[in-house]
């Protein structure tokens, strides 16, 4: 796969609707070419102790941050007419139709455009079998990615975009 968009979403809680940042690398003829990185206002807006713990996210990051519909505003130019890439893309298709049809139903009216998915995850396990685990840091090493910033959504979708050029 040449040409794709890589995304992540971090969320605030257990709620797949509370996204609190996303980030997104563009991937045209094999080369990461563009990125897009915001925090977000959850909704529902509070934070569990176990969403903060694993990306250090508080309300004191998001309380002044934009809603959902404000900054998809922003990634849809990102994202036109490319398949999304995620590891372990039904988390992040999961938040993503979830939080689509949370401001389509309480606000925004916005609708889910059928998004194509492709998982990184999947593909590492078939690719990578030997491997101890299949978390994103283990196999962005194995495809010679030095994840330094884990769950930050910018630089996990940077990892996901270059496994996505090695093994998709």
């Amino acid at each position: 796969m040449k040409d794709f968009t890589a995304i992540d979403f971090e969320t605030a809680n257990f709620e797949r609707c509370s996204v609190c940042s996303v980030g997104v690398v563009v991937v045209r003829g094999g080369e990461l070419v563009d990125s897009f990185y915001s925090l977000i206002q959850p909704e529902p807006n509070y934070y569990t102790y176990r969403c903060t713990a694993v990306h250090g996210l508080t309300c004191c990051d998001t309380d002044d941050a934009p809603v959902f519909s404000e900054v998809w505003k922003q990634v849809v130019p990102h994202i036109q007419g490319l398949p999304l890439v995620a590891h372990n893309s039904s988390f992040d298709e999961g938040c993503l139709r979830a939080v689509l049809a949370y401001y389509e139903f309480k606000v925004y009216g916005m609708d889910y455009p059928d998004y194509q998915f492709y998982d990184t995850l999947r593909a590492a396990r078939r690719a990578y079998p030997e491997l101890p685990n299949h978390q994103l840091h283990t196999v962005a090493r194995v495809c010679g990615y030095e994840l330094k910033n884990h769950h930050h959504a910018l630089a996990d979708a940077e990892a996901c975009a270059w496994i996505a050029r090695e093994i998709l």
